[in-house]
């Protein structure tokens, strides 16, 4: 994949306190976009994604990194400088560092940067024109706001759980299901990247200030829940599970097929009928209880028995073809390594590699983002920690060579 090159976001500095997926996550759509991302970890330590492992990256010589799967996903296109915030001298060289940013990102819980000096107000007096980011639980205020909140937390917390996984009783297993990926983390990061945006527009093109923006995983969660939010508010029924059949019609969903599984999505009246055909099962398109969609979901445990006799006795290729074939929406429910070997993700080119001094060649995967012109500037290697320490303290800031050796002395940096 090819190396950064000047993006939309060029010119843009980025200052990225945060750890682990939701804010780095941030951070690095800002990154991809072209805006200079600075790292900001811990000495010695670093952001504890770092070690969320195995599996590792290993190194030229087959020694496992500090590069955890999950830190790499999301700290490409950055650059990294150790400091040790709870120091004077740190909190110092931070608001140097600040008085020349953009924006900054951080995921502390509430509270614990203005402890250092180095909270909003601190810094807006040092830049007025930052936009300075906060990603926690629970948000900034309300009862919850000093409480860490993580992902699967809160997807317990918002509802989500409730909604996902098989019914109670379910052959299959019933009981609340959290998604595989850290879906509530990374949607709060994009949500923190369009607010950035939009307050980069605000102050650049409307003539405004810095402001603050305070991003609640709690808020993530219940607004990514949101459907099943107002059905409940217009109808007062609290929503069940269904496993992986369709939120609003049937007969969508997953069918086990006779050697794995399909997910198939006939999402019109045109669809259903067509879906009938493909099946050779023409009559349960005039069944009277299949007729329309309403009765289709008034009627869906016995329409799914009857298909499920038909599917449940076909392979999975065969039951794709003719849906394909029939027009009809459908995917196998592809497990990882198929997925990266499909040919439409290749040409999409959503997995890649970058280079590293240390490590030779990288896998990523890519930024989805595509557009005429590149959007998207380009991929370069997650950095090793503290690996930009000496271009952005002494040639940035001007310290000293001394100045630099009693900062790593004294384990500032």
């Amino acid at each position: 994949m090819a190396a950064p090159r000047p993006g939309p976001l060029a010119g843009i500095r980025v200052l990225d306190l945060s750890r682990v997926l939701a804010g780095p996550w941030a951070a690095q759509m800002l990154g991809d976009l072209g805006a200079d991302v600075i790292k900001i970890e811990r000495p010695g330590i670093g952001d504890d994604s770092r070690m969320f492992g195995p599996p590792f990256f290993k190194d030229r010589e087959g020694r496992d990194t500090t590069r955890s799967a999950m830190f790499q996903s999301a700290n490409r296109n950055k650059r990294a400088i150790t400091l040790n915030i709870a120091r004077p001298e740190g909190q110092a060289l931070l608001k140097r560092l600040a008085a020349t940013a953009d924006v900054l990102i951080e995921n502390y819980k509430v509270g614990t940067l203005a402890r250092y000096g180095l909270g909003y107000d601190d810094l807006k007096a040092v830049n007025p024109k930052l936009i300075y980011c906060s990603i926690t639980g629970y948000g900034q205020t309300g009862p919850y706001r000093d409480r860490g909140g993580y992902d699967p937390i809160v997807q317990a917390a918002s509802g989500m759980m409730s909604v996902t996984g098989y019914p109670d009783g379910d052959a299959g297993g019933g009981g609340p299901m959290k998604a595989g990926p850290s879906i509530v983390d990374m949607t709060a990061g994009n949500y923190a990247v369009v607010a950035i945006q939009a307050a980069l527009y605000d102050r650049d093109l409307k003539g405004g200030d810095g402001r603050y923006i305070d991003i609640a995983l709690l808020d993530i969660g219940v607004a990514l829940a949101g459907q099943f939010g107002l059905h409940y508010l217009a109808s007062g029924q609290i929503p069940g599970r269904i496993g992986t059949q369709a939120n609003g019609g049937a007969p969508g969903g997953g069918f086990q097929c006779a050697d794995g599984y399909i997910m198939i999505a006939p999402g019109s009246q045109q669809l259903y009928e067509a879906f009938c055909q493909a099946l050779e099962r023409p009559e349960l398109a005039t069944d009277p209880r299949f007729t329309t969609n309403s009765l289709r979901l008034q009627h869906r445990p016995e329409l799914m028995r009857l298909l499920h006799q038909t599917i449940g006795s076909l392979p999975v290729a065969e039951v794709h073809r003719r849906m394909v074939e029939a027009g009809i929406p459908s995917s196998p429910v592809n497990n990882m390594a198929e997925v990266l070997d499909d040919p439409q993700v290749r040409e999409r080119q959503m997995a890649g590699e970058v280079t590293h001094p240390a490590t030779g060649a990288i896998p990523i995967i890519g930024n989805p983002i595509a557009a005429s012109g590149g959007l998207v500037a380009g991929y370069g290697p997650t950095p090793e920690l503290g690996e930009h320490n000496d271009e952005i303290l002494r040639v940035e800031l001007g310290l000293t060579e001394a100045e630099l050796a009693e900062l790593k002395s004294a384990k500032i940096v």
